[in-house]
């Protein structure tokens, strides 16, 4: 059984990992395994516990980053985000491609642990536009003004890091973009 595929799905905030990352996961024939993050930010409204993340306490978090538990690990707006290893490494031993969607800071940190690994594939999303990314971000109505300004500025910084990444998908629309995607997995799978 060849070993899965790890995939990094990353991009500025607001530019539609998750929405992307639903699409993918029901391409049955990409035999794809989200991969849970970690918070300690409260749900949102939709969110769900073990599906979307694992919400748990800034002591717990801080304890997993201690014994190195997680593949990666970011703090932004005042939360910690990150991923257990454990649980990657798992589903790839069983021949599944594991999806994680996470930020750039936190992409750059897996690439660096995995850079040598031919199983391993990187994907930034961007936005057909800033301002259609703007126009996401304020569409959710979620956040503060300041925090959705925070926001903006990050992303502004993380679309210069598209370079890094193995390929780059621009979601004009998430069926689109999830096709490309796929596309690029199918080609990947094949190697």
């Amino acid at each position: 059984m060849k070993r899965g595929l790890l995939i990094v799905l990353s991009g500025p905030s607001g530019v539609g990992k998750g929405t992307v990352r639903k699409v993918l996961m029901n391409n049955d024939s990409l035999n794809l395994y989200y991969s849970v993050s970690m918070t300690t930010r409260k749900p949102r409204v939709g969110e769900t516990e073990g599906v979307d993340y694992f919400f748990v306490s800034k002591e717990k978090f801080m304890s997993a980053i201690k014994n190195h538990e997680l593949l990666e690990h970011a703090k932004f707006v005042n939360n910690y985000y990150g991923t257990p290893k454990f649980y990657v490494e798992k589903l790839r031993d069983e021949g599944k491609n594991v999806l994680i969607e996470i930020e750039t800071r936190g992409a750059k940190q897996v690439m660096s642990s995995y850079a040598e690994d031919d199983r391993f594939v990187t994907i930034f999303l961007m936005p057909p536009s800033f301002e259609e990314l703007e126009k996401r971000i304020r569409g959710r109505r979620t956040e503060t003004d300041e925090v959705v300004k925070e926001r903006l500025n990050k992303a502004r910084r993380e679309i210069a890091l598209n370079k890094l990444y193995d390929f780059v998908v621009v979601n004009d629309s998430p069926e689109n973009a999830a096709n490309e995607i796929a596309n690029i997995l199918k080609n990947k799978s094949l190697d």
